[in-house]
Formats: C-alpha cells, sequence, structure tokens
C-alpha cells in the first residue's frame, strides 16, 4: 500500500502510497461504497481512528483550509491544502498527475504544524505553497520541512507550447523538454527551485513511476492503533 515511507522524526511518518492503495476519489464515478472501503483500509495501515481521514475537494485553487485540534471531522472544505495547526488531524490530498507536497514545522514551545498541498498547474503558478508556507507560519510553525511527491514526468508528458509558454513566464525553471524535443509539462522542480525565495529548505523529495496519494502521519509510538495522525 505504501510505496515509499520514511521516519522523519517528531513523531512524525512521512509516506506515499502507491496504486494497490486503490482510488481513494469519490468524483470520478467510482462505486462509494467501495472508495470507502480502500480509506477505511488506509486508515487502518496508518493506524489511525476509522472516518478520521481529512480530504478536500480540490479545484487547483490558491485556498488554504485550517483543522484545529478537538474538532470533529468536517465535510471536505474546498481547498487545496490543509493545515493541522498542532499536527493532530490527519490529512490527505489526492494526486493523479500533479504534485503532492507534505510539510511540517516545529513551534518554538513544542509540537508540530502539518500541512498536505495539491500543486498542480494552476494553483502552483497562482501561489499554493507559498499561502500554505504563509498559513503555517501563522500557526506557530518555524524549520518547516517538506516532501515533494511523485508526479508526471517532465520527459514524457506533452503540451502545447503556448501552455509552457504561459508557466515559463512565471516560472523560468519549468521550461524543458521531452525526450523528443517537445514542450513538456512537471510541476516537481518549481517546489524546491522556489524554496530559497521563501525562507525555507526541503527536508527531501521522491521519484515514482506510479500514481500515488501522500501521507504524514502523528502519533505515540507506544499507541499507533489509536494516535492522531495527518495524511497529505
Amino acid at each position: 500500500m505504501f510505496w515509499w515511507q520514511t521516519q522523519a522524526g517528531d513523531g512524525l511518518t512521512v509516506a506515499f502510497t502507491n496504486t494497490a492503495a486503490g482510488n481513494l476519489a469519490l468524483h470520478v464515478g467510482d462505486d462509494p461504497a467501495r472508495v470507502l472501503q480502500r480509506r477505511a483500509a488506509l486508515e487502518q495501515a496508518m493506524g489511525v481512528r476509522g472516518g478520521a481521514l481529512r480530504f478536500m475537494n480540490q479545484v487547483h485553487s490558491v485556498d488554504v483550509a485550517m483543522t484545529e485540534p478537538g474538532t470533529a471531522s468536517p465535510a471536505a472544505p474546498t481547498a487545496d491544502a490543509l493545515v493541522s495547526s498542532d499536527g493532530s488531524a490527519p490529512l490527505a490530498v489526492m494526486v493523479a498527475d500533479c504534485v503532492p507536497v507534505v510539510l511540517a514545522g516545529r513551534k518554538p514551545g513544542g509540537g508540530v504544524v502539518t500541512a498536505a498541498a495539491h500543486a498542480g498547474r494552476k494553483g502552483l503558478l497562482a501561489g499554493i505553497l507559498n499561502n500554505t508556507v504563509d498559513r503555517m507560519r501563522r500557526a506557530g510553525a518555524g524549520d518547516i520541512r517538506a516532501w515533494i511527491g511523485p508526479a508526471v514526468c517532465g520527459l514524457c508528458y506533452e503540451v502545447p507550447e503556448p501552455m509552457l509558454d504561459d508557466a515559463a513566464a512565471a516560472m523560468p525553471e519549468l521550461r524543458s523538454q521531452t525526450r523528443r524535443g517537445t514542450p513538456p509539462w512537471t510541476c516537481r522542480p518549481a517546489p524546491r527551485r522556489s524554496w530559497p525565495a521563501w525562507g525555507w529548505l526541503p527536508s527531501g523529495w521522491t521519484d515514482a513511476r506510479s500514481s500515488p496519494r501522500t501521507c504524514i502521519h502523528t502519533g505515540a509510538p507506544a499507541a499507533p492503533d489509536v494516535s492522531p495522525g495527518s495524511c497529505g
């Protein structure tokens, strides 16, 4: 179920799921009951309470939703990033060819702030990651680390040249070529090449050939079956 995972410190486990996790989206015409079964299986594998995993209605926006400690799991907010102000809420982001980005920052007095962001072409160019980092900092996060998940391969994924020109005008680092010498699209280089301007650096990044979702999980090691978590 997990293509990649690591213990990231501060009680965090960062992971990316693989295609064995199945479709986790309710908006693509799949049987809702089967989707909910897959989500429950993911929660069980993460060691979080059933039904606790927070999803978004992702619309390629720059909007960031907050989850506060002790609040019940609400309906999925329409947003493209979720921030847990104390790292206790399980967060989820789903991607196909866009970039999933997971972030975690330490509070000065102890504790963490976690986030999961959906960085597609429109959102990335409009500032979804900038807004996510800003919201984390307002929640008290410092020493922010980031993990960039797998996404579409720029060596293979072709787009019309005007689309690449528009994107590269805003982010020159996006300009490249496919193996065939045609205009490509990939968002993956943009976040890490923009980090110095935002004042924070990544913990690491990964690549994959599948279409993953990204998870970041927090909780007491002594009781992982009941501990809270974040999935992004």
